[in-house]
């Protein structure tokens, strides 16, 4: 989501390209409040293509996310804030609309996020960026079924010790942190849901990818400026912290 970025660092891409996620985020939570909340008669919404809509704009969110984490003056202190926004959308969906609430929904993870890799970001380590960023690629791709007791290699896939996801009909903390880390527990339910696994090694993909790319920034291909989606990129947070209750009043008001 939104970052505090240094102006002369700025890349207007990455706000247009924000910007436009942004946009089809609006449109896919519409099409979700018209189907479940509405009861409208969506069934493309349950195929493939609506599948890999909505992980396009998961996908841009949180690798920008990562990328940009170079661009903050203060990443911990802005992943404080988003997630302090993630528990603030838990805490209203639990009391006003229980049946869709978010638990460790994007904003918690973001925050969670960009704590831990600006802590990284202290550390003074000489890696390279480029075999990092092949090494994040392909543990986000191993760790991506996480979620379904599984791991991802390639050629084969490995089943999880189902004692990392059974409750045994009690969900205290130590459940909790489970769910948190990516192994998501039987009696957990979420309608937004990002665990710390697999989604941390895509945002530092989007991490060392800066790194990878830096040495053209001067090209204009970064510097492309399209106002209206720019400014929408570059209010991210906010939009994202208002779009659903107002999408929720004009659903209403569908008939």
């Amino acid at each position: 989501m939104e970052n505090i970025e240094n102006k002369k660092l700025r890349l207007e891409i990455i706000d247009v390209i924000r910007g436009i996620t942004i946009i089809s985020m609006i449109l896919y939570h519409f099409c979700w409040d018209l189907k479940y909340l509405k009861g409208f008669n969506m069934p493309w919404y349950d195929t493939l293509g609506s599948y890999i809509w909505q992980q396009s704009i998961c996908w841009c969110f949180i690798f920008i996310a990562g990328f940009c984490v170079h661009l903050a003056r203060n990443p911990i202190r802005n992943g404080a804030i988003v997630l302090l926004c993630g528990v603030i959308i838990t805490a209203v969906t639990e009391l006003l609309i229980p049946d869709a609430v978010v638990y460790y929904g994007v904003l918690t993870f973001l925050g969670s996020a960009m704590i831990l890799v600006g802590l990284l970001k202290k550390i003074p380590l000489k890696l390279d960026a480029f075999w990092c960023f092949i090494i994040s690629i392909l543990l986000f791709c191993i760790t991506k079924p996480i979620n379904s007791r599984m791991l991802n290699l390639f050629v084969t896939k490995i089943n999880l010790p189902d004692s990392l996801y059974v409750t045994n009909g009690y969900y205290g903390v130590g459940n909790s942190i489970l769910t948190y880390l990516g192994f998501m527990q039987d009696e957990f339910y979420s309608t937004d849901y990002f665990s710390l696994m697999p989604w941390i090694f895509l945002f530092l993909a989007g991490f060392y990818g800066y790194g990878v790319g830096k040495r053209r920034f001067d090209n204009g291909l970064f510097h492309i400026n399209i106002k209206p989606l720019a400014f929408i990129g570059r209010h991210s947070l906010l939009i994202y912290m208002l779009h659903q209750p107002v999408l929720y009043g004009i659903s209403m008001l569908i008939k």
